[in-house]
């Protein structure tokens, strides 16, 4: 039971499953999520917007960043993380953090893999990193005494190495 989710047989699990699945656990920052909105639609990836969120999925900073991708993304809002999980059928978690033990490419992506990134001001909460194997708690290399990278360019950079693992199926 990954984060206290009942995975009994009657859960409805995510039926339009794509290839990976992003979640942002309560993101704070809407041109973020805009620019998150607009990297799914391009590479095919579900994403997940676990709440609290830190802005209305309307506004106008949002609409802005993700311009008229909405419409060609999936986007799903969730209760609680363990309803997010719940409804992803039990996928495979890789959660990426400054405090993550393993580099972004070293796990071997697999279709059905969900990245969990936290909120830009604090990252993810330390029990939801320590619920997780080593080998899934993932960073991205930087330099020393660096802080941290763009959500929205992190999002990127992992989406990217996932999908080319996987020789860029269904992009041109």
């Amino acid at each position: 039971m990954l984060f206290g989710v009942d995975r009994s047989p009657s859960v409805r699990h995510f039926t339009e499953f794509l290839m990976f699945s992003l979640i942002l656990y309560e993101p704070e920052i809407p041109p973020n999520t805009g620019n998150i909105i607009r990297l799914c639609a391009n590479t095919g990836v579900s994403l997940h917007l676990v709440e609290p969120l830190g802005f209305e999925l309307d506004e106008p900073r949002l609409k802005r960043a993700g311009l008229d991708y909405r419409e060609f993304a999936t986007v799903s809002t969730h209760a609680s993380l363990g309803a997010c999980l719940e409804v992803l059928g039990e996928p495979r978690v890789f959660a990426l953090s400054t405090r993550g033990s393993a580099r972004h490419d070293s796990p071997q992506y697999q279709q059905g893999d969900a990245l969990l990134f936290g909120p830009e001001t604090r990252g993810l909460p330390q029990p939801i990193l320590d619920a997780l194997p080593a080998e899934q708690r993932l960073r991205l290399p930087m330099r020393e005494n660096s802080r941290s990278l763009n959500l929205s360019n992190s999002a990127a950079v992992v989406v990217y190495e996932a999908w080319r693992q996987l020789d860029f199926v269904g992009g041109h």
